[in-house]
């Protein structure tokens, strides 16, 4: 199932593990989705409708997936802290996260109500915000996308919302739409 292709590009094993956390935590962590008849359909949506034609245009040797799908072990070893630095692996937030896709916690719910399916991924040699002006430009049906900074990944999602919602993020990591007004108004109207 590993070799499982997501869309034209990626396999399910690129999309699962791809974090740096996975990599320092590979053999404690699995990777891959319990609920593969859900999240597999969700993850191949988010390929073929937005991860494809992004692939398509600025190339396979620029792409660089750097958070794709959270399992559960991976949302444990995500939590917990680095031994050496003390630091956090890193964040998570399953409530709203679509990283999570169409993953259930113990109770039967899903962890992330909004469902669909989520990335970052990052365009080497190319600003973010060229590629967030050419992702406006040609409609890609998404549901959220963060702006992190210049050179700093971007967070996307599809979901059956299709919001094509914008944020940043303050210094302080608070959400925010200041600074952003043009993509915001742009995905509005784009999207009417």
């Amino acid at each position: 199932m590993q070799d499982l292709k997501l869309g034209k590009h990626l396999t399910l094993e690129e999309f699962c593990t791809c974090t740096q956390t996975y990599h320092k935590y590979a053999s404690h962590i699995n990777p891959f989705p319990k609920n593969t008849s859900e999240v597999i359909p969700s993850l191949q949506d988010l390929n073929k409708f937005i991860l494809d034609p992004i692939i398509d245009y600025f190339g396979e040797n620029k792409f660089c997936l750097t958070y794709g799908f959270c399992s559960i072990d991976l949302k444990k070893y995500l939590e917990k802290k680095d031994p050496i630095t003390g630091k956090k692996n890193g964040r998570v937030a399953p409530n709203i996260d679509q990283h999570f896709s169409y993953e259930m916690n113990k109770n039967g719910k899903y962890y992330c109500e909004r469902l669909g399916a989520a990335c970052d991924f990052i365009i080497k040699d190319t600003a973010s915000q060229e590629v967030i002006d050419w992702i406006l430009a040609f409609s890609l049906p998404f549901d959220s996308l963060y702006f992190y900074g210049k050179d700093k990944p971007i967070h996307i999602s599809y979901g059956y919302q299709h919001k094509r919602d914008i944020w940043t993020f303050s210094d302080a990591g608070i959400p925010t739409k200041k600074g952003i007004e043009h993509w915001v108004n742009l995905a509005k109207l784009v999207h009417k």
